[in-house]
């Protein structure tokens, strides 16, 4: 079934050109689609408003044109700076060690976190087994060195992991297990360094920058959805309003 966008209908030669750059997508073909849909609606705008020059650049200049957000006042930096103070810290490390239950489809989850259980309260009594149970119990390669992962610092984990090692006593067991997309965890939290707050002076126009990006991504995605619901589009249905147009 052809895909047309205002009466024109996309062809196959410009389904093959645009393809190869979303091979990486869950649906490579939806997702190339939806582009060229969304480059078609936006060329029909920047026609519609006189816009000249090549495709591309007629596109570029309808986004520069439409696509307008302010820039974020020093209060509103201030505030972002306020509530994430760890996005500015430097230095910050943690020394610590794991023992990981990993989650297959084959596993029986409740036996695992029964197991899991009682593994992490006979650590709780004998801390200094922490090593030789990380070897018998891991599914991490990790195990071999005791389940010891070195110093981390902030991104080197997965979130649900990193808020925990971050937050914990340092020179102790996480009296809980730690559930991540990985599996069931058991926390050994060693030497801890805070690090240093960065002024907010030296990182405010960094800040200024990001909330402008994130604020313009937003709106150009709102943007979109907009010229999506004008156009006349048949041969493909494109997500709904609550999902990003553009990846």
């Amino acid at each position: 079934m052809p895909v047309i966008v205002n009466g024109y209908e996309l062809s196959d030669s410009e389904m093959e050109k645009e393809l190869p750059e979303h091979q990486g997508a869950a649906d490579a073909m939806k997702s190339a689609m939806t582009a060229l849909v969304l480059r078609r609606v936006l060329l029909d705008k920047a026609n519609e408003l006189g816009l000249s020059g090549e495709d591309e650049d007629k596109i570029e200049a309808l986004l520069v044109r439409e696509v307008v957000v302010p820039k974020p006042s020093a209060e509103e930096c201030l505030r972002h700076y306020q509530a994430h103070p760890q996005r500015f810290t430097v230095g910050e490390l943690v020394e610590a060690s794991h023992i990981l239950f990993q989650v297959t489809a084959a596993l029986d989850l409740d036996n695992l976190r029964k197991h899991a259980e009682i593994v992490l309260q006979d650590l709780l009594d004998n801390p200094a087994n922490f090593a030789a149970m990380a070897k018998a119990n891991s599914n991490c390669p990790s195990s071999d060195v005791g389940g010891s992962l070195g110093q981390l610092t902030r991104g080197d984990t997965v979130p649900e992991f990193e808020k925990v090692i971050f937050s914990a006593e340092e020179h102790k067991i996480v009296p809980r297990l730690v559930e991540t997309r990985f599996g069931l965890h058991i926390l050994q939290l060693g030497r801890k360094l805070v690090g240093k707050l960065l002024p907010f002076e030296q990182v405010e126009s960094k800040i200024a920058d990001a909330m402008q990006r994130a604020s313009h991504d937003h709106a150009l995605r709102q943007y979109l959805q907009l010229m999506v619901g004008q156009a006349k589009i048949s041969g493909i249905e494109l997500e709904g309003a609550d999902t990003p147009l553009v990846q």
